[in-house]
C-alpha cells in the first residue's frame, strides 16, 4: 500500500517546519503561474511531506495576491493527497480565545471577487459539490491531534472569508457575529474550493489570536498583539502536524479524491486543445484518451 504525501500550506508565522529531515528545495511552474515560493520537501517522522509558504518567504504576498490556483496545482504535481492548511484567524466568539486551535467545517466568502477562484473556464465546465468543503477524515485526524498535544481545541464552526488585508470595521465584527460564524480570516476561500477541483483533501488547523473588534473587554486586533500569539500557536502547530503525520500517511478513504467524477459539463470533444493540456493533471483522468 502507498504512502500519502502530506501537503502544509504555512500562514502567519508558519513559515518553516523545522523537524523535516531529507529536504530538497522545488521550483515548479504551473498553467496558472508560479506559486508562492518554492515548496520544501522531506520526510518527518518517515512521512513524506511538501511544505510552501502561503504568504512566501518573508510574508511578501497580500492575502488577494496569494497565487492560490498556482499553489494548489504545484501542490498536485508533487503527488499531495492532502493538505493541511495552518491559518491565523480572529475569533469571533467568547468561547474562543486567542491561542485556541479551531478545525472549522464550513466556509462563508465575503471575498470581493479579486481572488481566481476555479482551474474551470477557457471552454471547460465543471461544477464540484461543495456542501461540505472539509474533509472530515482529515479534520477529525486533526482535531484528536490537537487534543492528544494538549491544545485547546474546538471541533467544526464557521470561517468567514474576507478580502483584507485590513481587518474588519466594528460595524462589519457585530454584523458577522450576527451571521453565527466563529473565526475570521483572509486566506481559506478560495484555497479550500481549488483543492476540492484538484481532488486533494483539504483542512484547515485556524490559529485563534485576537477577538477581532467586538470585544468590550479586549483590545483592538492588532499586528504586535496577532505576532506574541502566533509565536505560541505555531509551536502548538507544528506539534498538531507531527502528531497527526502516521495516522495521515495512510491512504484516504473518503470521496475527495473523485470530487470530479460526474462534475464535468462539457463534451469532452469540445474542450480546446490548449484547456485540456493545461488542466491535464487535474482533469486526464476522467476523460477519455485519445
Amino acid at each position: 500500500m502507498s504512502q500519502t504525501t502530506i501537503g502544509v500550506i504555512g500562514g502567519s508565522g508558519l513559515y518553516e517546519i523545522e523537524e523535516l529531515t531529507d529536504i530538497n528545495e522545488v521550483t515548479l511552474d504551473t498553467p496558472f503561474g508560479a506559486p508562492s515560493d518554492s515548496y520544501v520537501t522531506g520526510m518527518l517522522d518517515g512521512v513524506k511531506m511538501v511544505f510552501l509558504p502561503r504568504h512566501g518567504k518573508g510574508h511578501r504576498l497580500l492575502p488577494s495576491e496569494v497565487p492560490y490556483r498556482a499553489n494548489i496545482h504545484g501542490m498536485k504535481q508533487l503527488g499531495v493527497q492532502r493538505i493541511i492548511s495552518v491559518s491565523a484567524v480572529g475569533s469571533m466568539r467568547e468561547a474562543i480565545a486567542p491561542g485556541h486551535i479551531v478545525i472549522p467545517d464550513q466556509f462563508f466568502d465575503r471575498t470581493q471577487g479579486k481572488r481566481a477562484s476555479t482551474f474551470f473556464g477557457n471552454g471547460v465546465v465543471a461544477h464540484v459539490q461543495f456542501a461540505d468543503p472539509i474533509c472530515r477524515e482529515l479534520a477529525r485526524v486533526l482535531g484528536d491531534a490537537a487534543r492528544k498535544v494538549g491544545a485547546e481545541v474546538h471541533r467544526g464552526g464557521t470561517y468567514i472569508c474576507i478580502e483584507g488585508p485590513n481587518f474588519s470595521t466594528r460595524a462589519e465584527s457585530f454584523i458577522y457575529r450576527s451571521w453565527g460564524v466563529d473565526v475570521i480570516g483572509m486566506t481559506n476561500i478560495p484555497e479550500a474550493r481549488l483543492a476540492r477541483e484538484a481532488e486533494i483533501c483539504y483542512a484547515t488547523v485556524a490559529l485563534a489570536t485576537d477577538y477581532d473588534c467586538w470585544h468590550d473587554a479586549h483590545d483592538d486586533v492588532s499586528v504586535d498583539a496577532i505576532l506574541a500569539i502566533i509565536r505560541q500557536n505555531v509551536a502548538t502547530a507544528r506539534n498538531i502536524i507531527k502528531q497527526a503525520a502516521h495516522v495521515l500517511s495512510q491512504p484516504p478513504t473518503c470521496a475527495c479524491g473523485e470530487a470530479l467524477k460526474y462534475a464535468i459539463m462539457t463534451d469532452p470533444a469540445r474542450i480546446p486543445a490548449q484547456t485540456r493540456k493545461d488542466l491535464d493533471l487535474l482533469i486526464g483522468h476522467h476523460l477519455p484518451q485519445s
